[in-house]
């Protein structure tokens, strides 16, 4: 509150203001953290000192509750103050800007990159997240060969950032008249959007290029310049879209996921310089990694990063990926937290 009643300040208040809001939501999750505790002492105590069969049930009752419930406030405690660290509570606000691009296989590749898309569109249907396509190159089979799309509505960051790395899927492609499996990959990256006005990008420092939309066809295609491309000079960093049919629908959506971009840059140049050792531990989300393979042939999916396996493999590419997600972000965030404390 002594930054607040500072004349400096005035111009900073909407950001202290959210720095405030931040920290409320820590302190208030560290609290109900404490009183869960609190009532889980003393829930085993009544066990060590009441005979009463009834208390005694009505207690191991609460206690069970009890302990799952602090065992969450932890997790939600831990990924509030972790986030915190790596500036992303300050910066991101919960939405998820996702690229998917074919890799090794040709136009297998392209079509595994759509199946993925698919796959995590349907995800989001069942979760409640609305999905965006930002851009995109299409394919006459039908495939991407790129495709950049934004979740939003809650926290979908929190949910699709371990789906990040190299996707490899084994299967026998529809043009292949002998039989045979093909192996091909996609890469998935996954960024956190960044909150308006938390990436300052100066006009002097982007280069913008338009030219007409290109495609498989479709009656807005190749008519008007409306696609746009935008290079970030003290970066290198490139976007485009096509899309929309407007130009300056398609500059919002070329900007933001430049913003996104920029964003991951400066938290990748911070971790590095803060935490190198425990980084290299739970990996970065690098698109290099390998992380998973779709097994067509043996109805199999494979995480590498925990080596399991779950043998629905329609399913989980029909959307249904919450176990998946699960198990995975479990053992990521386990790492990721454990040298959180917030015991004292």
């Amino acid at each position: 509150m002594k930054q607040f009643s500072d004349p400096e300040n005035i111009k900073d208040w909407e950001a202290l203001g959210e720095k405030k809001k931040e920290l409320e939501e820590v302190v208030s999750k560290k609290k109900n953290y404490e009183e869960t505790k609190k009532r889980l002492e003393e829930n085993k105590k009544v066990l060590e000192e009441e005979k009463d069969e009834e208390l005694l049930k009505m207690a191991n009752e609460e206690i069970e509750e009890l302990e799952k419930k602090k065992e969450e406030l932890e997790k939600e405690l831990k990924r509030a103050i972790a986030r915190r660290e790596e500036g992303e509570e300050d910066q991101a606000q919960g939405s998820a800007i996702m690229e998917i691009r074919a890799g090794a296989g040709g136009d297998e590749a392209s079509l595994f990159a759509a199946d993925l898309f698919n796959m995590y569109n349907r995800y989001a249907q069942i979760k409640g997240f609305n999905v965006k396509i930002l851009d995109d190159n299409k394919t006459e089979q039908g495939g991407y060969k790129m495709v950049t799309f934004k979740m939003k509505n809650g926290d979908p960051y929190c949910e699709m950032r371990y789906e990040a790395g190299v996707h490899r899927v084994q299967r026998v492609p529809g043009t292949e008249k002998a039989g045979r499996v093909h192996t091909s990959t996609a890469s998935v990256a996954v960024l956190p959007e960044p909150k308006k006005g938390k990436i300052n990008i100066s006009p002097q420092d982007i280069k913008m290029e338009t030219c007409k939309a290109s495609g498989p066809g479709g009656q807005y295609v190749n008519k008007r310049e409306t696609a746009i491309r935008i290079t970030h000079v003290p970066t290198g960093i490139v976007v485009a879209s096509q899309t929309e049919r407007s130009l300056q629908q398609n500059k919002e959506n070329a900007m933001s996921v430049l913003e996104a971009k920029i964003m991951e840059k400066q938290q990748e140049e911070r971790r590095e310089k803060r935490e190198s050792e425990r980084r290299s531990q739970i990996g970065n989300a690098n698109r290099s990694e390998k992380i998973r393979t779709y097994n067509f042939p043996q109805n199999r999916v494979t995480d590498h990063r925990i080596e399991k396996s779950w043998y629905n493999l329609e399913e989980i590419m029909n959307g249904e990926l919450e176990e998946v997600i699960r198990s995975i972000r479990e053992i990521e965030e386990h790492e990721r937290y454990k040298d959180i404390v917030i015991d004292s």
